[in-house]
């Protein structure tokens, strides 16, 4: 009796300890756990309501299993009448949810937002068409180099978790691939490969006269202090000064603020410098942040900002995937989020190959892609002056000088070379930890560019809005 008695005193002991930690999680949860949930929840938004994939496998593939631990005691659930993912840690405690606006994607909302949200607003977005009647990048026709496309289909080279290579010759397909489970028509997530988009974007507000790279004064909370000093120019070569913590895999700033801060430009704008401005490189999705929110409050309205990229860069570019999403507050995440198919990818990174010229028109001022790839000093040379890396000294192999690269969290990779007119473009979900590197895949295709019949780019190197 006694020992029964004593192992019910540990039992109700062990239920009580349960229940309490069970109860604390529910009430209070760390903020680890609320990263992760914020995370999987938008992560499964925007693959399931833009990329139309199944939710169980991208919580599988694309949350746990190249994640955190604690990634893969998350369950989410879908709620596809109002277009709501919701993520929970053990299945209840710390809840994230992401919402689905059609032409604005997915965007993390706090719980109370969440509970106010009373449905979907929508931008109307036209449907892509392919057509293979077409050469890309006015339809979706290729054609193909089969000395190319075996190094697209050489494992090796695209390395594991591979979702898309693409490679364009003076504006032509030349060769091209997806994973298992993706297809042309899948848009992708870039992760950091948006920060070049956003510098593309600021380039045609000072195209307009709407700004200017030495402006300095930027924000009104920065005048009274030494951020006063900091120019557009800084901010778009990362060296701003501005203190930020980019590291991932815990609660930094970089995590706290893609997943937990409703208004993330302000989070960002709010730190302090750590170093005076234009003097150190610091590589900063917060940065980008406040480039966004300074592109889009130079035009007379949330609602017009909010179709800006659309009008005034997809759809001139015939990117009609395209999607740029936004935080709770409004801004776009142009450090981050955005979709697209890798054609579309392609698309933008033609326009940077043509020096910012489509269709015979600037839509880019003249010498801005030059600026934007010229390397910085603070940076070592390391990062160009408008979002983008340039050749590192180190680099080996046929790199011409002018190679230039977008790139993007888990593997996201799209070289440049101008004089060449060739785009190599490398999309999937391969962390660092797999040792991957895309330098082989890109030197095979620059050793073999010499073999390939010459010829001139098409006469309508560009497409109007599909």
């Amino acid at each position: 009796m006694r020992k029964r008695g004593i192992f019910s005193i540990v039992a109700a002991g062990v239920v009580a300890l349960f229940a309490g930690a069970a109860g604390w999680l529910a009430v209070a949860p760390p903020e680890l756990l609320l990263v992760g949930d914020g995370y999987a929840a938008k992560i499964v938004c925007s693959n399931v309501f833009l990329a139309g994939r199944d939710a169980d496998e991208v919580l599988a593939q694309d949350v746990q299993a190249p994640g955190h631990p604690l990634l893969r005691l998350i369950h989410v659930s879908v709620d596809r009448e109002r277009k709501v993912v919701t993520a929970r840690m053990f299945g209840f405690a710390a809840p994230g949810h992401a919402i689905y606006r059609e032409g604005l994607g997915c965007t993390n909302v706090s719980p109370g937002e969440f509970a106010a949200f009373p449905g979907n607003r929508s931008l109307r977005r036209r449907t892509p068409q392919a057509d293979d009647s077409k050469p890309w990048p006015d339809g979706s026709g290729a054609r193909i180099e089969p000395v190319l496309q075996a190094v697209v289909e050489d494992d090796r080279l695209a390395g594991p978790g591979i979702r898309a290579v693409l490679v364009l010759r003076n504006g032509v397909i030349v060769a091209e691939r997806y994973g298992k489970g993706f297809a042309a028509s899948t848009p992708l997530l870039g992760w950091s490969m948006a920060k070049t988009v956003t510098a593309a974007i600021i380039g045609l507000r000072v195209r307009d006269g709407a700004m200017a790279l030495g402006r300095a004064d930027l924000l009104p909370d920065w005048r009274n202090d030494n951020r006063r000093r900091i120019t557009l120019a800084d901010l778009m070569a990362m060296q701003s000064g501005l203190a930020f913590n980019e590291n991932y895999g815990s609660v930094t700033d970089v995590t706290r603020m893609l997943f937990l801060e409703n208004d993330m430009a302000r989070f960002a704008a709010a730190h302090p410098l750590a170093a005076d401005p234009g003097s150190q490189f610091s590589y900063s999705s917060g940065t980008a942040m406040v480039l966004s929110r300074l592109w889009m409050d130079s035009l007379p309205s949330p609602r017009e900002a909010l179709t800006y990229p659309r009008a005034q860069l997809f759809r001139p570019l015939g990117m009609a995937s395209a999607v740029i999403e936004p935080d709770a507050h409004g801004t776009f995440v142009g450090s981050s989020y955005m979709y697209a198919t890798a054609r579309d990818w392609g698309r933008f990174a033609q326009l940077l190959v043509q020096g910012g010229q489509w269709k015979g028109e600037a839509l880019l001022p003249p010498g801005y892609v030059e600026a934007m790839r010229q390397p910085t000093a603070a940076s070592g040379g390391r990062y160009g002056g408008g979002q983008v890396w340039t050749r590192p000294k180190d680099l080996a192999g046929p790199y011409p000088e002018d190679s230039f690269w977008m790139r993007g969290h888990d593997g996201q990779s799209i070289m440049i070379v101008p004089s060449l007119g060739l785009v190599v473009l490398r999309m999937g979900l391969t962390p660092r930890a797999t040792g991957y590197e895309i330098e082989p895949l890109e030197r095979a295709v620059l050793e073999r560019l010499p073999t390939l019949p010459s010829r001139a780019a098409p006469a309508a190197s560009a497409s109007d809005a599909p």
